[in-house]
């Protein structure tokens, strides 16, 4: 149990959960070989490690923050322009991590200091006015950042869908550059997820959930406590910066709607809500169940509609049309927070627990 820093699933539900969403992860490629399946696997991926980083925040020290989406969006960014800038190399990969991440955590150690110190609602006000002001110059600064069009780049020929890696006679299937790249990401989050898991499993992480529970207590008994949020602040800004750069490898592309939309940051808030705030597993599956119904629902309820059309019921073809799908959806939400109030799981950990 090394791997999992000493905090395996306590539920076996739960642990049967995982290792589903895991191993389909794992031979997505080839279970799944479809481009929007592919996608939406990817997606889960790296989204689950910037919910994860997320939750470090909101889960574990009770911090609510808008700037995840800005240290996302920089790490896209400074992928997106050192590719643009640089050529297709991986030298330019490495001149957008070594400027990326650096840029992120003096950004988050700022924040940190200027804002720990007092009211948790003055930290939440500098980040959104941050957040703000970050996507207002990135869609200003037209000559770095592309304005609104965002940049598009090539990346290294390695990393390219047109690259045969290994070749489809060997085991019935190619292995090209796209193949390569998700892997590529599959891998770093799960490393990253693994570490927030170390971290929070620490005598560090300890002392976060001190801070969360009380913090005049924490400070009572000799805890730094605007150092350790800071600290915390400071690791979660990088590990959302990793997943920005790891986004922008895939879409090949960084743009304001992509790294820097407020609706990222109500997505994030979502899957920490939905799979249950103060647990890295929470992220795995907050992020697989929202992603999955953003990308499939809407096509599962036009088979409904058409079902119910066929069998001549009225109202649910109507009620049940794919335009209706955000409805539906937050209706789902409203449901899962009713029902699993401490989260998915949350739930899986207490089986026995009803809703108040």
């Amino acid at each position: 149990m090394m791997i999992l820093s000493g905090d395996p699933p306590r539920s076996r539900l739960l642990g049967v959960l995982l290792v589903v969403i895991i191993a389909a992860l794992a031979v997505a490629p080839f279970l799944f070989p479809g481009a929007k399946a592919m996608n939406v696997a990817t997606k889960i991926c790296i989204f689950a490690a910037l919910v994860a980083s997320y939750d470090l925040l909101l889960g574990y020290t009770g911090s609510v923050s808008f700037a995840h989406t800005m240290f996302y969006g920089i790490g896209s960014y400074s992928i997106a322009i050192a590719l643009y800038s640089m050529g297709p190399t991986w030298t330019a990969v490495a001149a957008g991590v070594v400027t990326g991440l650096p840029l992120a955590m003096l950004l988050a150690l700022g924040i940190g200091l200027f804002s720990l110190r007092v009211e948790a609602i003055f930290f939440a006000m500098i980040t959104l006015a941050v957040a703000s002001a970050f996507l207002v110059l990135a869609s200003q600064l037209s000559w770095l950042t592309g304005g609104e069009d965002g940049r598009s780049f090539q990346l290294p020929e390695l990393l390219r869908p047109g690259t045969v890696i290994i070749p489809k006679d060997w085991f019935g299937f190619a292995i090209n550059g796209r193949v390569l790249t998700y892997y590529l990401i599959f891998i770093a989050c799960a490393a990253m997820i693994l570490a927030l898991l170390r971290v929070v499993n620490s005598p560090f992480g300890r002392v976060l959930q001190a801070i969360r529970e009380n913090r005049f207590r924490a400070e009572a008994l000799g805890f730094r406590t605007v150092f350790h949020l800071t600290y915390a602040n400071c690791l979660a800004a990088l590990v959302a910066a990793s997943a920005g750069m790891l986004n922008a490898l895939w879409l090949r592309y960084a743009g304001p709607d992509t790294s820097l939309s407020f609706s990222i940051m109500l997505d994030i808030l979502l899957m920490v809500v939905i799979g249950g705030m103060g647990t890295m597993y929470g992220a795995i599956i907050g992020a697989t169940i929202f992603i999955l119904a953003q990308n499939y629902l809407q096509a599962l309820m036009g088979a409904a509609s058409n079902a119910a059309a066929e069998a001549g019921l009225p109202l649910l073809p109507g009620l049940l049309h794919p335009d209706r799908w955000l409805l539906w959806l937050g209706l789902l939400f409203i449901a899962s927070v009713y029902f699993f109030p401490t989260g998915v799981v949350g739930r899986l950990r207490n089986p026995s627990r009803k809703p108040s």
